[in-house]
């Protein structure tokens, strides 16, 4: 069987596609890929996406979302597409089960993974005061200091964030310098809450439940010290899930696919891209939702136009 649709992702991007694409009519699938419901299910409580007065945990809201995807007739299967054969026609996807999943179309939001340190408690604490998005977890820790590693224009803006929520804000910094533009060192450094360690790494992350800590270490002497720090922000960078796609699809330097402005066309026809894949700049639940109505909404069209095109009589 063809599918007119293949969606590759279930995070916020991929069932809103699925939502959008079933209600359409389209007769699609949708593969979850390693991490079902995205990194979503790995957070502790959401409070900022529409809809939920009340909060709601993060694994939960993707429950949601996968549960009004099912509603609409979406079949999803529960595996990993390890090639992807994207200029043929149908596109061809082989899982991991060596089953082959042929499209017309197919959308990519496999998403982009954050870059860790490598520390145990990292992972451990991971929702529980280790973060790598300060716009999506800053406001559990208002009042209380907060750390961010890196040294980059993300890592100032996940600062200068904060600064707004937390009473002490404590930037990790490799380096001498910065990696960020001047005009963000020095918004950095005008803002009285935000304290700038050089030459500084995090060694350990400490407490049992939740944060209590990090151990540093600076690079200069040696010493090793506490700062006693509620929430550890990691930003030291975003590596999107495109491996699989290299040598096809156009991607930027730093990896993520490259849409057309305005739309979810990618530079293959009828593929199509939502989500954290191709969006370096905001990733957040709510953003990547909404390039998946828009990438369910092109498929549909790009679908529509072949079908046309095809019924036209010969010359």
């Amino acid at each position: 069987m063809v599918y007119e649709v293949a969606i590759l992702g279930s995070g916020p991007a991929g069932y809103t596609a699925a939502i959008y694409a079933a209600r359409a009519g389209l007769k699609l699938v949708l593969i979850a890929g390693p991490e079902p419901g995205g990194q979503l299910t790995r957070t502790s409580e959401v409070e900022n996406f529409p809809g939920y007065p009340q909060g709601v945990l993060g694994g939960q809201m993707m429950e949601d979302f996968r549960q009004q995807a099912v509603r609409f007739g979406t079949p999803i299967i529960y595996d990993v597409v390890e090639q992807a054969e994207l200029r043929t026609m149908p596109k061809r996807l082989t899982l991991s089960s060596g089953e082959i999943v042929e499209a017309e179309a197919v959308i990519i939001a496999t998403g982009s993974s954050p870059r860790w340190l490598g520390l145990e408690a990292e992972q451990r604490l991971y929702g529980a005061g280790v973060s790598a998005c300060a716009v999506c977890d800053g406001y559990f820790f208002r009042g209380q200091p907060a750390a961010v590693v890196g040294g980059g224009d993300s890592a100032c803006e996940e600062a200068l964030y904060l600064s707004k929520l937390c009473s002490t804000v404590h930037m990790l910094v490799r380096r001498d310098k910065m990696r960020a533009s001047k005009i963000m060192q020095d918004r950095v450094r005008s803002t009285s809450n935000i304290f700038i360690h050089w030459h500084t790494v995090v060694v350990d992350i400490l407490g049992t439940d939740r944060v209590e800590g990090v151990k540093v270490r600076h690079l200069q002497t040696g010493e090793e010290t506490i700062l006693p720090v509620r929430a550890l922000f990691v930003a030291i960078g975003h590596q999107p899930n495109t491996a699989i796609f290299a040598g096809q699809l156009e991607l930027t330097e730093n990896g993520y696919i490259r849409t057309r402005p305005g739309s979810t066309h990618t530079n293959l026809e009828g593929v199509f891209a939502a989500g954290d894949v191709q969006d370096p700049v905001y990733r957040q639940a709510i953003t990547a939702a909404a390039t998946g109505c828009m990438a369910a909404l092109d498929a549909e069209r790009w679908l529509a136009e072949q079908r046309y095109h095809r019924a036209l009589p010969s010359p």
